[in-house]
């Protein structure tokens, strides 16, 4: 089979690493890609949101199956776009319609569909800008923490957690006047649930699912989980706290009426469902779906799978996933983050990466990484992703921080205290 994998993250690398090892793997390209995809695979210069251009290399190096890693491609449509032509619509794509794309489009839309079918979420309201003085109405009876949620995509960054009603009416104006751009033209105000967050993912061929190893992340910039939002600085697998009778009541309060809904609303959705969810008094909410796997949750997902993971996309894509059973690694897996100095604000890119032939007992996944006159050097704010296996989550985490600090570059920054909680 001839693979194309959209993206450019530590996802991406994961996933064609993953597909690497398959007895059905020909080719793989990776569009953009990174320094570590460059390693196993072509990389293509080409933008996730070209479609003109992916199109063409899909025709052009006859590809079999696009896997669409990153959400923004989904929300603008790349699914219904190549389905649209005579010439690509029998090529296998991982990913939904646009319209299924909306479940992490639109924080409204999701929680429509969660209060259509039940599905137990925090309570919320959405505004826009003309309604601004509701906005501030609502607020004074709420309770604090209040949330607030820019409806569109932020790149991670479009939530706010505050402790006083003022300033989040401030913030309220300042998200809806433009603060996030267009995502924040209408913004979801939402009940603050206190618990502990993991992370389920589910693949689904429309018709049937499958639930993939459990994951949690950590978002913070800061040990303890303090300082601004990332996109992720580290991940286990499996979750200690998610027991039998917790995903019970997940599959069957969450996972069944998720997929039962998408079929009953007729979406066209072939992929990956990621659902962040939140136990509060040992029982299951959503906090947000998202339509692809996560990041840096996928660093350690995957590598748990020991099925071919290329036949388990083939299988998908065919509409027989109900064919095949997952079989997961009893380890545990580890992903610590390696971020660039000054993210997630400003940071500088092209900083040399130096020590990554001494890694041992893991695997450095890269992330924004290029390279550059024979070199590897830093491009994005998260750089690398350190992964290992161990019996316990603690031992895995010992190898990873391990060889975290074999690797060098200016500005190296990473969490000490990834599975802290737990």
């Amino acid at each position: 089979m001839h693979i194309l994998i959209l993206g450019s993250g530590g996802r991406e690398h994961t996933m064609a690493w993953k597909i690497k090892q398959s007895p059905l793997c020909e080719n793989i390209f990776v569009a953009p890609g990174n320094a570590g995809t460059n390693t196993i695979a072509k990389n293509v210069n080409i933008g996730v949101n070209e479609f003109d251009k992916i199109k063409a290399l899909v025709i052009k190096e006859q590809i079999d199956l696009v896997i669409v890693g990153p959400e923004v491609p989904l929300v603008n449509g790349i699914y219904d776009y190549l389905k649209a032509d005579p010439i690509t619509e029998k090529v296998g794509i991982i990913g939904p319609s646009k319209t299924g794309a909306m479940l992490e489009g639109s924080k409204a839309f999701a929680k429509a569909f969660m209060d259509e079918f039940n599905i137990p979420t925090a309570a919320y309201q959405e505004f826009k800008l003309s309604q601004l003085e509701e906005g501030y109405a609502f607020i004074d009876q709420s309770n604090i923490p209040i949330v607030l949620k820019a409806d569109g995509l932020a790149a991670g960054k479009g939530v706010l957690i505050l402790n006083d009603k003022s300033e989040a009416k401030e913030e309220l104006k300042k998200m809806l006047e433009g603060k996030f751009g267009d995502a924040s033209s209408s913004v979801v105000i939402e009940e603050f649930l206190s618990g502990i967050e993991f992370s389920v993912f589910v693949l689904t061929d429309g018709k049937d699912y499958k639930i993939l190893p459990i994951a949690k992340d950590y978002k913070r910039i800061g040990e303890g989980d303090t300082g601004l939002n990332t996109g992720g600085m580290g991940a286990i697998s499996p979750v200690p706290f998610v027991d039998q009778v917790l995903m019970e009541k997940v599959e069957k309060r969450i996972i069944e009426p998720t997929i039962k809904g998408l079929q009953k609303r007729a979406y066209d959705y072939i992929g990956f469902v990621f659902i962040g969810l939140i136990k509060v008094d040992n029982e299951p909410y959503v906090i947000e779906y998202n339509c692809r796997m996560g990041d840096p949750e996928t660093q350690v997902v995957l590598p748990r799978i020991k099925n071919d993971f290329l036949e388990m996309l083939k299988t998908t894509v065919n509409g027989e996933l109900s064919s095949i059973e997952i079989e997961k690694d009893k380890r545990s897996a580890s992903a610590v983050i390696l971020v660039s100095g000054g993210y997630p604000e400003a940071y500088e890119k092209g900083k040399e990466i130096n020590g990554l032939e001494k890694i041992a007992n893991g695997l450095m996944i890269h992330a924004g990484t290029k390279d550059k006159d024979n070199k590897i050097v830093s491009n994005g704010g998260r750089v690398l992703a350190s992964l290992a296996f161990g019996n316990t989550f603690q031992e895995a985490l010992k190898y990873s921080y391990s060889n975290a600090a074999l690797v060098e570059y200016e500005g190296k920054h990473y969490r000490k205290d990834i599975g802290f909680d737990l």
